[in-house]
């Protein structure tokens, strides 16, 4: 497994690191991204000998800003609507995975980043990071299954504070609110992942794989509840149209 496009992965002696994005543009992702980042969880699934998966950023800049927000523009509202089911179908693809998913997050992971973290496991966040959901702003309405990834880790209040204000918390917050696993200096990321990564795998696989499968268990009656709702529009299209085109013409002038 190689990945495709903004979608990148190593696999040795179990361990699967994906990068995502390309380095450039904050790592947002688009449609055909986060369809290639379903795949490679759904191959991955399958993969006996798989032990546990790191997943960040590509670069040193980001971890994802989520989606490419350029393909909303103009874009009729069944394709945004069709993003936005790509980008649940990946997200559900990761919580699915039978071996722990540790996200190592340094820089930026909003919106559609911030659920990419909160799909995982487990989340070591650099305490200079910035992470959130400031997606009410582009007329978004927020999807339940997004509220409750945020709300499981933090609880309904935090998670109002969070999805209503849109405010972005470095990785010291993050970790008071139970957003993050842990945060520490940048300088400290990649080596607390792998120690952390160390400390799950020095496991019988067999046992790892059963205590997720046990908490997902307990997640599942909430999950199966979420997938059932009939589905909604995936923003107000009119005010997204409007602050995207405002957005990029300030990007481009600035540029």
């Amino acid at each position: 497994m190689n990945g495709t496009g903004a979608i990148g992965i190593q696999l040795h002696e179990g361990l699967a690191t994906i990068k995502l994005g390309s380095g450039r543009r904050a790592n947002s992702l688009g449609i055909r991204d986060w369809q290639a980042l379903a795949a490679l969880f759904d191959d991955l699934a399958k993969d006996s000998s798989l032990r546990a998966v790191v997943l960040s950023g590509r670069g040193t800049v980001s971890f994802s800003a989520g989606s490419d927000m350029r393909e909303w523009l103009s874009a009729a509202p069944a394709d945004i609507d069709a993003s936005f089911a790509a980008m649940e179908t990946a997200l559900t693809a990761i919580e699915r995975l039978p071996v722990p998913v540790v996200a190592e997050v340094r820089g930026t992971a909003a919106g559609a980043g911030c659920q990419l973290a909160c799909a995982c496991d487990l989340r070591i966040v650099a305490s200079d990071a910035k992470i959130g959901m400031p997606i009410a702003r582009w007329g978004i309405l927020v999807p339940p299954a997004f509220a409750s990834r945020i709300a499981l880790l933090t609880g309904p209040a935090a998670a109002r504070d969070l999805l209503l204000t849109g405010r972005l918390v470095d990785g010291a917050e993050a970790a008071r609110l139970g957003l993050a696993t842990a945060s520490v200096p940048e300088a400290a990321l990649e080596s607390t992942t792998s120690a952390l990564i160390a400390s799950i795998t020095a496991h019988p696989p067999t046992a790892i794989r059963a205590a997720k499968r046990s908490i997902d268990t307990l997640l599942a009656p909430a999950r199966e509840r979420l997938r059932r709702l009939p589905a909604e529009p995936a923003a107000d299209y009119d005010t997204l149209q409007r602050g995207l085109s405002a957005f990029l013409s300030r990007t481009i002038t600035a540029g």
